[in-house]
């Protein structure tokens, strides 16, 4: 062990706290600062919140509201993209701090931290922490879960129990993937002897009482919307195609986390080779020891049972939150003690493991954009894109767009972008039922931009045309990728304000026109055309105002 190593030891030994701060504030300020840095624009997922956000609805049609109210809020508050990226590293370092209080009176300050390093080296927590969605969020209210479920049974305080209630509840405003954790908790109190005594007091019962009450407005909302988000998550998990699914799936669940669990476990090694004595562990008994193996593997094999009755497909992104507690079963379980060589190693893991997820981000977009030129989102020009529509619709109508008509990406990334107050609201894939907080009458008063990247760039998409008969298609144009060559080819149209458009059709009656561009008084060299409406259109459109 080398002089500087010792010292740095002996330093960690002396004030683990001050290393845990020193470990979240390096966490913290790489993670922020490389998306910072490299990205040009927003990730979809983020684009995404800030398109729902906005809007401050109970709740939508895919997921709970309230990672993208956050994201609403962090960036009203600060008005910058980077605001975004240190919101996703508020959740992760949130998230280390209910691990370590939970780990600390078990394992100590020094295992602790060591426990929070072996869980860094998952890529959950750094290199795939830097989109805030609702993986990101669900981190912070799944670990202090765990907490309080480990205080309230060994401390048996009623606040620890009302601490679980709140956290399950929030949960439920994250994701609804947090019954994967409820249900083994609930599990865990009625099957084990010693925690099943906790059932005869308060305790469970008000912390169910809380979770629902915290839970009450969102469950409310889905039983008026006929569970609309289940829907989403139902087609995200494939239906078993065969009885042979029932297997498969589960499987190849396992074995991917097994996979990205491997830069942790390496960590790890060091408190299980070279192999030394065994030494009996002071500050955790049995019941403890079966609570930390409840919360490492329980919400794990309550998926794998899941998956295997009901032989639906999985999604990696579902490992976030499952392996927050397994460095602190890892170290609770390790034969040797934790003496300072094999500190030192675990810690050098950790850092050369750091060092890899660090330099593959930065390679991801910085090197190999120049050679593999695959599309990247962060590179996308929704600034420039914002900018040029905005411009047209200026040039058009004479004023600012209020509502932007297109997908999930293209609006919204014309909406988030924009250097307007209020941005434009964004009715997503020209679907009312998709965005049913948007008034039809208003957005047809006020007009609006069609904007699409996919498909024929000279054709409306048959979407976008059912909601917006009328609509002036302009000429296509290219905007080139901020990295990686490559273009965004742009499809673009306006929809006039309805004003325009009644003195639009007045003008036509007159004249007899075809396409109204010249009785617009649109410029050439917009190359505008009108996107003439018709019957079949006009009563599809009807129907789907009414949803």
């Amino acid at each position: 062990m080398t002089l500087m190593m010792a010292r740095l030891i002996d330093a960690v030994e002396r004030r683990p706290q001050t290393a845990f701060l020193g470990f979240l504030a390096v966490h913290g300020l790489v993670w922020t600062a490389l998306p910072a840095l490299l990205y040009r624009n927003l990730p979809l997922d983020v684009i995404e919140a800030m398109t729902y956000g906005r809007e401050w609805q109970l709740g939508y049609d895919k997921l709970p509201p309230l990672p993208w109210w956050l994201a609403e809020a962090t960036y009203r508050a600060f008005g910058t993209d980077a605001s975004l990226y240190a919101l996703c590293q508020i959740a992760v370092i949130a998230t280390f701090v209910a691990v370590w209080m939970t780990a600390r009176p078990l394992v100590g300050a020094v295992g602790a931290l060591s426990a929070i390093l072996i869980i860094d080296g998952m890529h959950y927590l750094n290199f795939s922490s830097v989109k805030f969605n609702h993986n990101v969020i669900e981190l912070p209210f799944w670990a202090l879960a765990g907490f309080a479920f480990y205080a309230a049974l060994r401390r048996e305080k009623l606040r620890y129990w009302v601490l679980l209630g709140v956290a399950l509840g929030l949960a439920w405003w994250a994701k609804y993937f947090m019954v994967i954790l409820a249900a083994p908790l609930a599990l865990f109190l009625l099957l084990d002897p010693d925690a099943r005594r906790r059932m005869a007091g308060p305790g469970p019962w008000i912390a169910a009482a809380v979770a629902l009450a915290v839970m009450a407005p969102h469950l409310v909302w889905l039983v008026q919307n006929d569970f609309l988000p289940f829907h989403y998550a139902e087609a995200r998990a494939v239906a078993a195609r065969g009885a042979l699914d029932h297997l498969i799936n589960p499987a190849a669940f396992l074995d991917g986390q097994a996979f990205f669990l491997l830069p942790a476990l390496l960590i790890a090694a060091p408190l299980f080779w070279p192999r030394g004595k065994t030494v009996a562990r002071s500050g955790a008994d049995a019941f403890d020891r079966r609570i930390v193996t409840l919360l490492a593997f329980g919400p794990t094999a309550t998926l794998f049972v899941v998956a295997l009755l009901s032989g639906r497909g999985t999604q990696s992104t579902w490992g976030y939150p499952l392996w927050l507690f397994l460095g602190l079963w890892l170290v609770m379980f390790a034969p040797a003690a934790l003496e300072r060589t094999r500190l030192a190693h675990l810690g050098a893991l950790w850092a050369i493991v750091f060092a890899v997820f660090v330099a593959a981000f930065a390679a991801d977009y910085l090197v190999l954009p120049n050679f593999d030129h695959r599309y990247r989102a962060a590179f996308f020009p929704g600034d420039l894109l914002s900018a040029a529509m905005t411009q047209r619709f200026e040039q058009a109508t004479g004023k600012k767009p209020t509502y932007i008509i297109g997908s999930m990406w293209d609006g919204g990334n014309v909406a988030h972008y924009s250097n307007q107050y209020p941005q434009p609201r964004v009715l997503i894939d020209g679907l009312p039922r998709r965005a049913p907080w948007i008034d039809m009458t208003d957005l047809r008063a006020r007009g609006a931009v069609l904007v699409w990247t996919e498909s024929d760039q000279n054709v409306l998409p048959e979407n976008l045309a059912a909601i917006a008969p009328g609509a002036e298609i302009g000429a296509p144009f290219d905007l080139p990728f901020y990295r990686g060559g490559g273009y965004a080819h742009v499809g673009w149209a306006i929809l006039r304000p309805q004003r325009d458009n009644a003195l639009a059709h007045d003008l036509i009656g007159k004249t007899g026109s075809t396409f109204p561009h010249h009785a617009l008084d649109l410029p050439r060299r917009a190359g505008m055309l009108v996107c003439p409406p018709n019957r079949k259109t006009e009563r599809k459109n009807a129907g789907l105002s009414e949803t």
